[in-house]
């Protein structure tokens, strides 16, 4: 019987465990978790939230597969404890005295609560709206939003002030703090900032599209000499912004840290990417919900040459990549050469956006990367794996499992290609597609469905350098009822094995 491995969340008043999808499950099964030896719940999902526990009060759990009353996979049963109930520091109490009407500004109230939180403490947000600057959080602390709570950070520049050293596509520089920072970016450095949990059912929400144009329009001005003296060279950027944009702020800044959680909360309107994690081990969001539609790079996700990190049972409503993973852009990331490792992204959905992304950033090299039962349909991309021939670097051992993609893209993009070229190109390889619906159907920026190509597999044509040791088995290619021709692209490519592709 195959065993389950699974690995656990916890908090005050709940547990959630997750586990990787076992293998040649049948088309009907449920997972059946059970809790002192009881039935808790079934689902169909590899992950399962158990609220509302007592405190300091252990559990046993574990899982099973089951299907026609017969369980072929089992966990073994595994002791959990929830923690003890932490002191709440209610921001809106004395000594703190936070209003919370959307008004008044908050930030030095809600700083202090946070500088006085204690391993064990709790930073406690009633429902309100707190308008506030950027926040600094710290080792060993939790941050609660109760259910109409929202964090709201101003579209004001100066309140993101001072600058902090971060890196913004893949290149290390000052950039205005996030609404909510925590570490201090070192690409030497181990982690040192840790055991941070940011979690609820409130919002947490910055200055969104008008809040960039304001810092693009003030960097426009403070590098008017720089940008003139670029004359045509600014063409090998996305757009005459992506100078001055590269020091907005993010939503949430994580940089050098280790075991941070972010769970249950709306995430909405970074000034650039919302979630971004640079250089940090064990970063894990699940159950939450992204905005940021209207928003230039407004990605979701972001592990930046980082590991060990996992998003689950998230949805994206966003204006780039709901998930994107970088690793540093050449020549900088070539020469600091951190990887983004063992990245796990499961159960989420793509509502609006481009869906899930690797690069074009990777000069670090990316590895170890999983993916199952996503749903990126409705989105742009699907799920995209891209790079310039500058990059240097590589992509390999990415596994896609039971997912729904608009498009399956290999190949490189001709946007944010400037700096000084690795010696050597781009190496894909390694990657297997197993049990994947793709539509050939992409939904633009506009909200408006239109038909490409269902794949580009395209790797770079210099020898040694084309896209190699790509799996393709049980694909399933455009929408059932329809006529549209399906094609694949195939260009630069060694070894593509392709068992048992079909259009519907």
């Amino acid at each position: 019987m195959s065993k389950i491995d699974l690995e656990w969340l916890v908090t005050s008043d709940s547990i959630t465990v997750y586990f990787e999808k076992p293998k040649n499950l049948p088309e009907s099964f449920k997972y059946q978790i059970l809790v002192n030896e009881n039935i808790a719940g079934e689902s169909d999902k590899t992950h399962f939230l158990m609220e509302g526990l007592d405190s300091s009060t252990s559990y046993d759990v574990q899982v099973n597969v089951v299907a026609d009353g017969e369980i072929l996979a089992e966990s073994s049963r595994y002791h959990l404890c929830t923690n003890a109930a932490g002191k709440r520091l209610d921001v809106t109490k004395a000594p703190y005295m936070a209003v919370g009407d959307g008004n008044a500004m908050d930030t030095q109230a809600i700083q202090r609560a946070i500088d006085d939180c204690k391993e064990g403490e709790v930073v406690y947000l009633p429902a309100g709206t707190y308008k506030t600057g950027a926040l600094r959080l710290h080792s060993d602390m939790e941050l609660y939003l109760e259910e109409g709570a929202t964090l709201q950070g101003t579209d004001e520049p100066e309140d993101y002030l001072p600058r902090i050293w971060s890196r913004f596509e893949g290149t290390e520089m000052l950039c205005y703090s996030s609404l909510l920072n925590m570490g201090e970016l070192d690409h030497k450095s181990e982690p040192n900032c840790e055991n941070i949990l940011i979690r609820g059912k409130g919002t947490i929400a910055s200055g969104g599209k008008n809040l960039a144009k304001k810092v693009i329009r003030l960097e426009r001005e403070l590098l008017k000499d720089e940008l003139a003296a670029l004359g045509d060279k600014i063409k090998e950027c996305e757009k005459l912004d992506t100078i001055p944009g590269r020091v907005r702020p993010r939503l949430i800044n994580i940089s050098n840290c280790k075991n941070v959680r972010i769970s249950g909360v709306t995430l909405k309107d970074g000034a650039s990417w919302n979630v971004h994690m640079i250089y940090s081990d064990g970063i894990v969001t699940d159950h939450c919900t992204f905005y940021s539609k209207d928003v230039w790079n407004g990605d979701g996700w972001d592990p930046d040459s980082s590991s060990n990190c996992a998003i689950f049972g998230c949805v994206f409503y966003t204006g780039d990549d709901s998930v994107a993973i970088k690793s540093g852009k050449n020549p900088q990331g070539n020469e600091i050469g951190r990887p983004s490792r063992n990245i796990r992204i499961f159960d989420c959905k793509c509502a609006f956006g481009h869906g899930i992304t690797i690069g074009s950033e990777m000069s670090g090299g990316v590895e170890d990367i999983k993916i199952w039962d996503c749903d990126m349909g409705d989105s742009l991309c699907g799920i995209e794996i891209k790079g310039t021939k500058k990059r240097g670097g590589y992509v390999r051992n990415v596994q896609v499992r039971d997912c729904k993609a608009a498009r399956v893209l290999f190949h490189s993009v001709g946007y944010n290609d400037d700096g000084i070229g690795a010696k050597t190109a781009p190496v894909f390889e390694d990657c297997t597609f197993e049990n994947v619906w793709i539509t050939g159907r992409c939904l633009d920026h506009d909200g408006a469905y239109y038909d490409m190509d269902c794949m580009e597999l395209i790797g770079f044509d210099e020898p040694g350098h084309a896209l190699r040791n790509i799996v393709l088995k049980d694909i399933m290619l455009g929408i059932a009822g329809e006529t549209k021709k399906q094609t694949v692209v195939l260009k630069a490519c060694e070894g593509i094995t392709i068992q048992n592709m079909s259009c519907l």
